[in-house]
C-alpha cells in the first residue's frame, strides 16, 4: 500500500552532471542533478541552477555550459565541487580535475569524464528556487575508451555515476537495448516466417523426393528419385529362410496348473483363505 507525500524531488536516479562555465583562463565547475533531455532534433537540453550560484552568473554571461557525465572513479570530485563555491577557492587545484579545450565553444570540458556535452543557451526561464537553462547541444566528445569496434558507445563498462535522494550510486550492469522485449517477438516471427516460406518449402519438398531437372533440347526435365535407395555391392545379398509361425498352438504344449482355495468366515466377520485339500482318486 502507497503513502501520499507532499510533492518532492522523487524523480531518480539523475547524473550527478558536472557543468563547467567561464573560459580556459577562468574555467568553473559545479555538480547539478536536475539536467535532461527536452528534445532529440534538434538536440535540447536543459540544466536548473540556483540564482545564487557563481555557475548561474557565468552562464548568464557567456550564454555557454559543457554538461560532463562522470563516473565512480571521481565520486570525490564530483562531491566536493558541489558543495564547494568556486567564487573565491580553486576547484580544480582541490579535485586533481583537469580541464581541456573544448571543441565549438570556449567552455572547456572535463577530460576524466567519458561524455561532454557542448551547449549553447536559447532561454533562460524562472521557475521559483531555479533558472532553467534552455540549451541546444551543439556537439558531443566520446572518450575512445567507450567507442567498441563498431563505432557505437558502450558505456558498461565505464561506472557511470548515479544521484538518488542525496546519495550516490554506481550504475548496475546492461540488462538490454531499447525495444529487446519487442525484437525476441520479431526474431520468432521472423524465422517462423522463413520456415515457412514458399521458398523453403519448394526446397523442402525437392529434397524429400529426390527431384533433379535438367535442359533437354529447350524443355526442363523433371527426374524423381527414389527416397531411398540401395547401396550398390557387388555381393549378392543373403537371405535368411522366413519362420513359420503358426496361428494356434498345439494342445499338447499347452499346460495350465492352479490350486484350489477356500475362504473360512472369521468371527469378526472378515474371511481367511485356507488352501483346499487334495481329493484322493
Amino acid at each position: 500500500m502507497k503513502k501520499t507525500w507532499n510533492p518532492g524531488t522523487m524523480l531518480s536516479p539523475l547524473p550527478p552532471a558536472l557543468i563547467t562555465s567561464g573560459d580556459m583562463n577562468t574555467p568553473n565547475v559545479m555538480t547539478a542533478a536536475w539536467t535532461g533531455i527536452i528534445c532529440s532534433d534538434p538536440v535540447i537540453t536543459y540544466v536548473s541552477i540556483r540564482p545564487s550560484r557563481y555557475t548561474h552568473e557565468l552562464i548568464s554571461k557567456t550564454k555557454e555550459f559543457v554538461i560532463n557525465v562522470p563516473t565512480w572513479k571521481i565520486a570525490s570530485a564530483v562531491d566536493t565541487v558541489g558543495v564547494k563555491t568556486g567564487r573565491n577557492f580553486n576547484k580544480f587545484t582541490s579535485t586533481g580535475l583537469t580541464v581541456e579545450p573544448s571543441s565549438k565553444i570556449s567552455t572547456p570540458q572535463i577530460k576524466e569524464c567519458p561524455i561532454s556535452m557542448e551547449c549553447k543557451v536559447l532561454e533562460i526561464r524562472n521557475f521559483g528556487t531555479h533558472d532553467m537553462f534552455l540549451a541546444e547541444v551543439i556537439s558531443v566528445n566520446v572518450d575512445e575508451e567507450f567507442i567498441d569496434a563498431n563505432g557505437a558507445l558502450d558505456l558498461e563498462k565505464a561506472g557511470l555515476l548515479a544521484y538518488a535522494h542525496g546519495f550516490y550510486y554506481t550504475l548496475g550492469r546492461k540488462i538490454g537495448k531499447f525495444g529487446f522485449s519487442v525484437e525476441k517477438k520479431n526474431k520468432i516471427l521472423e524465422i517462423s516466417s522463413q520456415k515457412f516460406s514458399k521458398e523453403n518449402s519448394i526446397k523442402k519438398f525437392q529434397k524429400n523426393n529426390k527431384e533433379e531437372t535438367f535442359v533437354e533440347n529447350g524443355v526442363e526435365v523433371i527426374v524423381k528419385k527414389n527416397k531411398f535407395t540401395q547401396k550398390k555391392s557387388s555381393e549378392k545379398p543373403t537371405f535368411f529362410p522366413k519362420k513359420e509361425h503358426k496361428k494356434f498352438a498345439s494342445k499338447e504344449n499347452k499346460k495350465t496348473s492352479y490350486s484350489e482355495t477356500s475362504y473360512k468366515k472369521k468371527s469378526d466377520g472378515s474371511f481367511k483363505k485356507k488352501p483346499y485339500l487334495k481329493k484322493e482318486k
